[in-house]
């Protein structure tokens, strides 16, 4: 599956696991083309320039673990379906908080039609639901869509909750 500038999946046919899942991703400071891994230690950062790169993934079943739980950021889990019409609509929003987020936060996309064990681990009743992993441990949970304005809030107030204010030099939790 070939990938657009702005984020897309990018698998090279080679299966579903997170070795092979890469994103595709523009630099927004210098417009350089980045692939980005779906698990990998740190935080992605641009082969050009240094600057941090929206983290954004796919995971399922299998390799959540991996791709989640062991992430060295905190995790923004978007548990949707794709027959679902406010989980296509939040999607963008999401992809753009990941963008602002760049360096501080990883997106984690769940289909959970093809991942009912995740589904059922984290009583998934309506889609999408959001939640915001610490090092694998649920710091937060809101389900429905909302715009990118209000995720962006909520995301900054559950991170603000679970580790204090940010660094305004590292944009990073204290």
């Amino acid at each position: 599956m070939s990938t657009s500038p702005q984020g897309r999946p990018d698998r090279g046919g080679r299966g579903d696991t997170a070795e092979t899942s890469v994103w595709t991703v523009a630099c927004a400071s210098c417009g350089r083309t980045n692939r980005v891994p779906a698990a990998a230690q740190g935080s992605p950062r641009c082969g050009n320039c240094r600057a941090p790169l929206p983290w954004i993934a796919e995971a399922g079943d299998a390799d959540f673990g991996e791709v989640a739980e062991q992430a060295s950021l905190p995790v923004l889990v978007d548990l949707w379906a794709t027959w679902c019409g406010p989980c296509r609509m939040v999607s963008p929003a999401l992809e753009r908080v990941a963008k602002d987020l760049a360096g501080r936060i990883k997106l984690v996309k769940v289909d959970v039609d093809k991942s009912p064990a995740l589904a059922r681990r984290f009583k998934v009743q309506a889609v999408p639901t959001l939640l915001i992993l610490d090092h694998g441990r649920p710091i937060a949970r809101q389900s429905g869509a909302a715009p990118a304005n209000a995720l962006r809030q909520w995301v900054d107030e559950s991170l603000s909750a679970s580790h204090g204010p940010a660094d305004p030099a590292t944009r990073r939790p204290r």
